[in-house]
């Protein structure tokens, strides 16, 4: 299966180190023959938010932005666990209430009631709990896919 990643401004105007994701589709046929070229495996993606109708599952998620490197870079595709309880330091996929359009791949800090305080691991590129506050967290990321697969 051959497909390409669809570039998508959703981050235009957001402040630098959003990390906006992209819910990858298993369906190449959504977006034939549009995106840059992927290695085989890597398919098509569409922009999703809500990300609610898969509450249980893993997704890939692909990772826009700096705002995790080292750990993370802009491009990379990350598996993402729908479900799965985060605790302190894992890497989580988060929507924030004060911007429920963004989804955002930032590193668990610690629970704040119901909601949970991430930080992005590049504090100088970073959009997160300290500019935004806590966030709601939707999975978990354990793994990079792509490049250099391995787990997180």
């Amino acid at each position: 299966m051959r497909g390409g990643l669809q570039p998508r401004a959703e981050n235009a105007g957001q402040p630098h180190g959003s990390s906006l994701v992209v819910i990858v589709l298993a369906c190449p046929t959504l977006l034939p023959g549009r995106g840059a070229s992927r290695p085989e495996g890597v398919v098509d993606t569409v922009f999703r938010t809500h990300v609610t109708r898969h509450p249980r599952g893993w997704r890939a998620v692909t990772v826009r932005g700096p705002s995790m490197s080292t750990t993370l870079s802009d491009d990379d595709v990350v598996l993402a666990r729908f479900g799965r309880i985060a605790r302190p330091g894992d890497v989580v996929l988060v929507r924030w209430p004060a911007r429920p359009e963004l989804l955002s791949v930032k590193r668990a800090v610690r629970p704040v009631g119901t909601l949970w305080w991430v930080e992005g691991d590049n504090p100088f590129g970073s959009t997160d709990s300290r500019t935004l506050g806590p966030a709601e967290v939707v999975a978990v990321v354990t793994r990079r896919l792509w490049p250099r697969p391995r787990r997180l």
